[in-house]
Order: C-alpha cells, then structure tokens, then sequence
C-alpha cells in the first residue's frame, strides 16, 4: 500500500480522501495549506502527493515544482474545482501524473490511479530490493564475491556512482580496477554518455599528449587532420585513466591544469574548450612511496583522490574464490560448448589454498586452460597448472609436519603463529571441502565431519557458509 499526503483547504474533500483510502489499507497524512505540505515533503518521502490547485498560500502547481526538487520519486496528482486551459498545461508541463475536477466522480477517477501508481512503485522497490540482493552475491557488471570486503565494496560503489566527484582506485593487477570503474559509471546519472579508457603506461609521453588533449591538422609530422582527444570524446561521461602512476611528470603537470581549469587545449590550437569529464584514475604502485621519491605530484594526487577505493587481492578473500572459480566455469563451459559441469573438490581445495599473485585474472586465466584441456565433465587437480598443485602440496606437507603426521619445531615458522587464526581457516576449509564432496547437503557434510547436525549448523553461521 501507498503512503499519501492530501492537501486541500476544503475539510469535506480532505476528510472523504482520507477515509476513503484509509479503508483501501493506504497510509493517508492530511495538510490544509501548502506551506504545512512543503514542512511534510522536506521530513517524509510520500509514495503519492494529491493536492488542490486552488489554496490561499501557494498555488498546488507551485506545490508541485518543489516536490520535483525535493523528492523527484513522488508522484503528484492535482485536483481542482475550477478547471482552466492554463491550470492543465502547467501540470502536464511541471510533470503532474493527473489532473482530475472535483465534482461527483472524484473518487471514481482518484481510485484507479492512486491503485495504478502504488502497484507501480511497489514493482519498482521489489526489483530495486531483488538488485540490491543480487549484488551481494554477484556484485555490478561481473565483479563477482560475497565476502564482506566485497560487500562493502558494492555498497561503496552505489553510494558514490549518482555523484561526480573523481575517483582514485588502487590494488595490484588483476584484482578488476576497469570493472570497478565501469560499475561506478553505469550506475551514475552520466550512463548514458561515453565511457572512455585509456593505458598511460602504453603510451609515450608526445603521444599520450596527443591522445588526451587532441590536435590541430599540421601539429606534428603525421597530423594530417584535426582529431578530437579523449577528454573531448568523453564529455559528458567518464574518462578512466588507468595505470597513472606510469604518467610523466610533464603530463603530470599538464593534466593538473585541465583537472583544475576544466579545459582542454589540443596540440597545435591557441583556443581551449570545455569539457564536462568524470575522472576515474587507477594504480598498482604506492602512491606514499611516489610522491616521497618525486616520481609523482602531490597536488595531483589530492585532485585525483577525491574519493579513493583500494581492492583487496584475491588472498584476502579466499572465500570468493569458489564463486568466482564457478562462474568462470560456466562461462567458458559455454563458448567452449563443453559440457563440465562442476570442479572437483580436490581441485576447489588447491584453488582455495593458493596465493593467487596475479588475482582474478589470473583465476580466470586458470579455470579456461582446465576447461580447454579438461575431457570428463569434472575438472580434476590434474587439469590445474603445476604451481598450484606444487603449492598446495608443499602447504600440506607443512601443515601435516612434513608429511610424517606427528609434526615438531621444524614447521613453526621462526616468526611464530596466530595459533587461534590458524585453526578457524583450518576448520572453514573442511567445512567448505566437506560442502563440496556431499553436494551441498549440510545433513551429509556434518556426518563427514563425525559432528552433529546442530555443531555443523553453528560452524557454517560463524564462517559465513
């Protein structure tokens, strides 16, 4: 049901709006005035607004403009006792849902409009809700994880995307700057206008030059016509800068001015032009270590991290990578048309255990050699590369002292152990492996664990599975 706000100066109208949709099961709040309405917009957000053109305060249609401004979701309805040409082109123009005259069919037209508009706006909370859901698990535009790094990270990402401050993205390779910066800017108002990426590092510095700011036919030798520069070709939109820690320092320099100004002047031109660009900038390197060795500015910087986001690598959380390891399998199970259709646990355990240096990119690299190389409708431990077997053999050769079950000194690293650490990422891996070998079946897994059904339940709230 609908949250409504009836304002008009007429008790017998108010009072029948009132108790008719009371009885519907609507939530009704009733104003006389529109200065006491504009009070109730700016502390509550109401679902429907139906008020009187005509009060002695302000005009419904002014009541109307401010709604727009304050609550753009609400829908208005306008009603009125003396109808005029101009009275129905405002409200059509200043965006009105309706506009009924008061008289004996009020109600008749009020209520199937009012049903309209709620079963509309309860659809549009049920997706925004089943979406909100969805990137908990499944994060924006394929960045996968439901680890509470990665959660935060969603709900990061849709805090900031509607605004246009610039952003500054850290991490190591391979942990999906581009993807995160593609989220930021099809969830913001700019969704509409380019997207634009460009690799600092891949070009030198004239070029670079070229590349951002554009040039004038005759600039340089090869400049055979006028070309328009990403800054330019992104107005509107958003510019993803990655790798910006490679940029020199005379770039440095250059693109502090047009981040500061707003203007951009390409190569061989004496006129600049505006541009309208959200700067999305991205780095593997130690900004602190950077500007302490002069190899970066720091008044770029600051312009440049505005809001920063640093991603976590992959190690850091282990417990994404059977999800992430499934959807690539899945994905490159179809554009192989090969029909696998799970991993084996064995092979799940070496994926959890390794260090992953190059991230998710380096997962996916993995999973679509198994799959390629794979010929049974399981990946096995033997279709994974050496270096992960390897480290998951000398893991466990570690863990178990050496191989000889009894274990000693020799596997206490010299830097000793969080003892307490330890043990709970033991106990979430079995938990997961025994998960993996019954199928999903918590009644199955408990018993392969030689625990109660109710032990096995607490363990798998208290580790997130």
């Amino acid at each position: 049901m609908a949250h409504l706000l009836v304002v008009d100066d007429e008790p017998s109208i108010s009072e029948l709006l009132e108790i008719s949709f009371r009885k519907e099961g609507h939530k009704v709040e009733v104003v006389s005035n529109g200065q006491a309405a504009k009070r109730r917009l700016a502390a509550q957000i109401f679902d429907i607004v139906i008020s009187d053109i005509c009060m002695p305060d302000m005009n419904g249609v002014e009541l109307l403009q401010y709604s727009k401004e304050v609550s753009p979701s609400t829908i208005f309805i306008l009603i009125t006792g003396v109808p005029t040409v101009d009275t129905a082109i405002d409200a059509v123009n200043f965006g009105a849902d309706r506009y009924v005259v008061k008289g004996d069919r009020l109600l008749d037209e009020l209520r199937p409009a009012v049903k309209r508009i709620a079963e509309n706006q309860a659809l549009r909370k049920e997706a925004g809700e089943l979406r909100r859901q969805l990137r908990r698990f499944t994060g924006f535009d394929h960045i996968i994880g439901a680890s509470p790094k990665m959660r935060d990270l969603f709900d990061l990402i849709e805090t900031i995307a509607p605004q246009s401050s610039r952003v500054l993205i850290t991490g190591e390779s391979g942990t999906g700057k581009e993807l995160v910066a593609r989220a930021i800017h099809e969830n913001s108002s700019r969704a509409k206008a380019p997207f634009i990426t460009i690799n600092c590092g891949a070009f030198p510095e004239t070029l670079l030059e070229s590349e951002l700011f554009g040039y004038l036919r005759g600039s340089f030798t090869g400049a055979n016509e006028n070309r328009r520069g990403l800054f330019q070709a992104a107005d509107g939109g958003t510019l993803f800068m990655d790798e910006i820690g490679n940029m020199s320092l005379t770039m440095q320099v250059k693109l502090y001015r047009v981040l500061q100004e707003g203007k951009v002047r390409p190569l061989g031109s004496t006129e600049e032009s505006d541009v309208d660009v959200r700067v999305i900038a991205a780095t593997n390197k130690d900004f602190a270590k950077e500007i302490a060795e002069g190899r970066f500015r720091e008044d770029l910087y600051y312009r440049l991290s505005v809001i920063p986001i640093h991603l976590p690598a992959l190690r850091e959380r282990r417990e994404d990578i059977p999800l992430l390891a499934r959807s690539f399998l899945d994905r490159y199970s179809k554009s192989m048309n090969k029909k696998i259709e799970a991993i084996e646990p064995e092979a799940m355990r070496r994926l959890e255990v390794y260090d992953w240096p190059g991230n998710v990119r380096e997962l996916e690299n993995t999973i679509e050699r198994a799959v390629a190389l794979e010929a049974s409708p399981r990946i096995s431990a033997e279709a994974l590369p050496a270096r992960i077997r390897d480290h998951y053999q000398e893991a466990v050769s570690q863990h178990s002292g050496n191989g000889n079950g009894h274990g000693d000194g020799s596997i206490l690293p010299v830097e000793g152990i969080d003892l307490e650490v330890y043990i709970q990422k033991l106990e979430r891996s079995f938990l997961l492996a025994a998960m993996e070998r019954s199928g999903g079946v918590r009644t199955r897994a408990a018993e392969t664990l030689k625990m109660s059904y109710r032990s096995f339940r607490h363990y798998a709230k208290k580790y997130g599975i």
